[in-house]
């Protein structure tokens, strides 16, 4: 099929942009997503953010309603295209192994809508692997967090298929921190903020020689002032201090792929990924 869309010229004038550096995010359809906060927090002072919500109205996280509604990525990138971003990112790393495109096919797909709507985007499932080959590291653990164990296993699988090794997986219930998935689920995505210490350092006791350690989806621990949530990209100093490797959150890893297609890099203090840009 031949590609008819142009993006706007009037986009490639700066002076008709009101930031240098324009980003999009979108996230799952019934979450209030941390990750345009996140990067504009930690980005130079030319970056602005845009945030738009998928649309699902029945949306209850199973994965065949991310496979049934995966197109609507690309009226997500052809949205912020035409709003002038420069670069669109996606949140959520289930959404990768659950659209049943393999590696290469969620490779091919982003570089596909990035070509069509003239504008680079980045899925936070894939940019996993990209940081993980970036930075060399052959052998992980995985800390799944909240994830039910048909979300961690695909993830798990998904990096299985990209070449990487996970010598160990499993979530908060495995871990023996909740009495049930149920109750794990029960708290929203959101937890206390002692557990991220106390889970890396039981996945850490489970697979201590491993070239670093992820955390799955887009956790929260409330260990920000007053209780206030926070997500694996504000710890990941900390934990590796704590730990002696790199940690990787798929938080971290889109950000860090973002960044990296503008060209720049945090300016406030992060992890070993995000501290490579530099």
């Amino acid at each position: 099929m031949i590609n008819d869309y142009q993006k706007a010229a009037h986009w490639r004038n700066p002076a008709n942009k009101l930031f240098p550096h324009q980003v999009g995010f979108t996230c799952p359809p019934h979450d209030f997503d941390a990750a345009a906060s996140d990067f504009l927090r930690m980005a130079p002072p030319t970056v602005g953010v845009h945030g738009r919500m998928l649309h699902v109205p029945d949306y209850a996280y199973a994965l065949d309603q991310r496979k049934q509604h995966f197109h609507l990525l690309e009226e997500f990138v052809h949205c912020m295209a035409n709003n002038g971003a420069d670069v669109c990112g996606q949140v959520g790393s289930n959404w990768v192994h659950a659209g049943g495109l393999g590696v290469e096919g969620v490779r091919a797909h982003c570089e596909m809508l990035s070509e069509k709507y003239q504008t680079p985007f980045h899925m936070a499932g894939y940019a996993m692997v990209e940081a993980l080959r970036d930075r060399n590291i052959a052998r992980v653990a995985l800390n799944a967090a909240y994830h039910r164990p048909e979300w961690w296993r695909g993830t798990v699988a998904f990096l299985e298929e990209a070449g990487v090794e996970v010598a160990w997986a499993g979530n908060f219930y495995d871990q023996g921190w909740f009495a049930s998935q149920a109750e794990v689920d029960a708290c929203r995505w959101c937890f206390d903020g002692g557990l991220a210490r106390k889970s890396f350092q039981y996945v850490a006791e489970r697979a201590p020689n491993v070239d670093a350690y992820i955390i799955n989806g887009m956790c929260n621990f409330r260990s920000g002032a007053n209780g206030q949530a926070r997500r694996p990209v504000h710890l990941e100093a900390e934990l590796e201090a704590l730990l002696g490797a790199p940690v990787i959150g798929h938080d971290t890893a889109l950000y860090w792929r973002m960044f990296r297609t503008l060209g720049l890099a945090p300016v406030t203090r992060q992890g070993s990924l995000l501290s490579s840009l530099r």
